[in-house]
């Protein structure tokens, strides 16, 4: 095991197809506990870098290890303690979803009692119980999403590498899959690979952003957010408008400025540098008795910092 938990390691990944550098020089640490979101736009080198990390592509330069072994030069050791979902997993459709986990069990070292029961816990905590036994290629792609996340999480491993673990999911199995990522995080190492930003408020300790095969942001989902020029803002509706009241909040401390909202109905208050004025601009409410229809704060737009982010690499 490398020192501090560190349970992945990537130094100076690089992937090259040709004269196309699609991972250049990528460098970050995963450690125990930590759930890591990996977001990129499509392109970016989010599935390029995973299958370097779990030995299905071959690396051009750099290196990565998992739990302390080489992921090229020790590639058995470093896949035994991986759980990986890719794109498009699983394989073998004409198998059913207990035939293919049976499998995927014995490929992995189980048999007898523990085989089965390795497979049972892995459907429950999937909830695949009423499809258990159905051929895989007539399933929903939300339930060969699960099928293929219950192989990945079946021999229990130290590091979970997952290429959008929800697509195709619907609304509660997302919650459900979110809710069991959150419950095994606390053991393991866990990379999720997602353009869905709101993977990242719900689920992920950390996130790493890639463009153009490069990291132009690595931070815990906070750090993101505050990139936001509405991280922090508030957002006021009281009785009258938005134009007949903007000027009751003109000269506030810290605001930056003062927007009406396109309904005409809201004003917005963007604060300088992100700093929190909720209070500022609920003390002026009171001092001045306005009628508040609604108050609220922006966390922060992530879709635009996302945009910056990628579209100015």
């Amino acid at each position: 095991m490398a020192s501090n938990e560190e349970m992945i390691i990537i130094e100076g990944l690089t992937k090259q197809f040709g004269a196309l550098t699609a991972v250049n020089n990528v460098t970050f640490n995963v450690s125990k506990g930590e759930v890591l979101g990996f977001l990129g736009p499509n392109g970016a080198g989010k599935s390029t870098t995973m299958k370097m990390l779990t030995g299905y592509l071959p690396i051009t330069s750099g290196r990565a290890s998992i739990c302390g072994f080489d992921v090229e030069d020790q590639q058995l050791d470093a896949r035994k303690r991986v759980g990986y979902l890719p794109e498009g997993a699983p394989l073998y459709g004409d198998m059913t979803a207990n035939a293919f986990l049976g499998f995927i069990a014995e490929v992995r070292g189980f048999s007898g009692s523990e085989k089965s029961d390795r497979v049972a816990l892995a459907r429950d905590r999937l909830g695949l119980a009423t499809v258990f036994n159905k051929p895989i290629e007539t399933l929903s792609k939300g339930y060969k999403r699960r099928v293929g996340l219950a192989q990945a999480i079946l021999h229990d491993p130290e590091v979970l590498i997952l290429d959008e673990p929800t697509d195709g999911l619907d609304p509660n199995q997302k919650h459900q899959v979110r809710e069991l990522i959150a419950e095994m995080s606390a053991d393991k190492a866990i990379v999720i690979s997602t353009h869905i930003l709101e993977e990242v408020s719900a689920v992920c300790s950390r996130a790493v952003i890639i463009a153009e095969g490069k990291i132009v942001f690595d931070g815990s989902p906070d750090e993101l957010a505050g990139r936001s020029p509405t991280h922090n803002a508030v957002t006021v509706r009281v009785a009258g408008g938005a134009d007949a009241m903007k000027a009751q909040f003109e000269g506030l401390d810290a605001v930056q400025t003062i927007e009406a909202a396109d309904d005409g109905e809201r004003l917005i208050i963007i604060p300088k540098d992100g700093t929190a004025i909720i209070e500022n601009v609920s003390a002026l409410v009171r001092a001045k008795g306005l009628e508040v229809e609604e108050i609220y704060v922006d966390r922060g737009q992530l879709d635009d910092v996302f945009r910056h982010l990628t579209l100015n690499t």
